[in-house]
C-alpha cells in the first residue's frame, strides 16, 4: 500500500533516513546460481559457514512424566523421538545433552546458563522441546512457560557470540485442541571483517510440529509423527538440501504418509501438517 499525503496517494514508499546501502546491492536472481557458488567472495552471502571448530549445542528437553497439578497425562513414545534426536545431532557433530522430566525453572535456568556461554568457536545452536503445550506455550513437568521467554534468551542482544549464526528450535507440542479432519485429493556471521546491523530477532527458524490451535500426534511405540519425518528426512537429505528444503520434505512426509487410528471416532482419521517459521537469512547445510 503506497503512504498517503495529505489525502494524495504518492507513488513510491520511502523511509525517512539516510541509505544503509554502504557497498554493493547484490540480487541473486540476476545471476546464474552455479556461478555465484563458484564465486567464494559472494558465497558467504548466501550460506552459514558451519566449519567453526565446534558445530555447536543440541539441547533436547524430554518431558514424559508430568506433576498431577498439571492434568497432563504421560508422553509415552518421547523417549523414542529423544533417541532419534540424539543420534541424528551426534552424526552431525552437535554435542548432545537430552534432559528428562526438566520443571519450568529448571529449563530456563538450563538456556540461560547456554546462552551465556562463549559461542565464538560454535557454528550454530541447536533446540528441541518435547513435552506437552499449547499455543505459545510448552510445559515443564510442573507448569507452562511461554516458549518467547526460552527464545529471547538467544537474540541478538543478549547472546553475541550466536549474532549471524543460526539458532534452531524444533518444538513437538500441542499448540490447540482442534482436530485437522483432512480433505480428499486428486492426487543461514560475516567473515568479511566489516562491521553489520542485523536485527535481533535475525537468523532464527522455529519448527513446529503443528500450526496454531491444533493437537500435535504422537504414536505410544514409534514416537511422533513430526520427529519420525524429521530424523528421516535430515537422514536422507542433510548432504544435499538446505535446513528449509529438508523441512518442506518433512511437511510432506507428515502431511501424506501419516493418519490417527484411534478408538475414538472423534480422534480417529485425523491428519497433522507442521508449521515453519524461518528467520534464517542464509542458506543452512549441517554439512560444513
Amino acid at each position: 500500500m503506497t503512504d498517503s499525503q495529505n489525502g494524495t496517494q504518492t507513488g513510491d514508499d520511502s523511509a525517512d533516513t539516510r541509505s544503509l546501502f554502504s557497498s554493493p546491492r547484490i540480487f541473486p536472481g540476476t545471476n546464474d546460481s552455479k556461478e555465484l557458488e563458484k564465486n567464494s567472495k559472494l558465497a558467504h552471502l548466501f550460506k552459514y559457514r558451519m566449519d567453526y571448530p565446534e558445530m555447536g549445542h543440541c539441547i533436547i528437553i524430554n518431558n514424559k512424566n508430568f506433576h498431577p497439578s498439571t492434568r497432563m497425562g504421560t508422553r509415552s513414545g518421547t523417549d523414542t523421538d529423544a533417541r532419534k534426536l540424539y543420534e541424528t545431532f551426534k552424526c552431525f557433530g552437535y554435542q548432545v545433552k537430552v534432559l528428562n522430566d526438566q520443571k519450568c525453572s529448571d529449563i530456563f535456568g538450563l538456556l540461560k546458563k547456554v546462552s551465556e556461554e562463549d559461542h565464538s568457536k560454535r557454528s550454530s545452536f541447536v533446540c528441541v522441546l518435547l513435552s506437552h503445550g499449547e499455543d505459545g506455550l510448552i510445559y515443564g513437568v510442573d507448569d507452562c512457560l511461554p516458549i518467547k521467554n526460552i527464545t529471547n534468551l538467544f537474540r541478538g542482544d543478549r547472546c553475541k557470540t550466536l549474532v549471524g549464526k543460526p539458532k534452531i528450535f524444533f518444538i513437538q507440542a500441542c499448540r490447540g485442541t482442534d482436530l485437522d479432519p483432512g480433505v480428499e485429493t486428486d492426487s543461514g556471521s560475516e567473515p568479511s571483517g566489516e562491521p553489520t546491523r542485523i536485527p535481533v530477532e535475525a537468523d532464527f527458524l522455529y519448527a513446529y510440529s503443528t500450526v496454531p490451535g491444533y493437537y500435535s500426534w504422537r504414536n505410544t511405540s514409534n514416537g511422533s509423527w513430526f520427529v519420525q519425518s524429521l530424523c528421516e528426512m535430515l537422514k536422507l537429505h542433510s548432504s544435499r538440501l538446505d535446513l528449509l528444503q529438508i523441512l518442506t520434505c518433512v511437511n510432506h512426509m507428515v502431511a501424506v504418509e501419516f493418519e490417527s487410528c484411534s478408538s475414538s471416532a472423534e480422534f480417529h482419521g485425523k491428519k497433522q501438517i507442521p508449521c515453519v517459521v524461518s528467520m534464517l537469512t542464509k542458506s543452512l547445510y549441517f554439512q560444513p
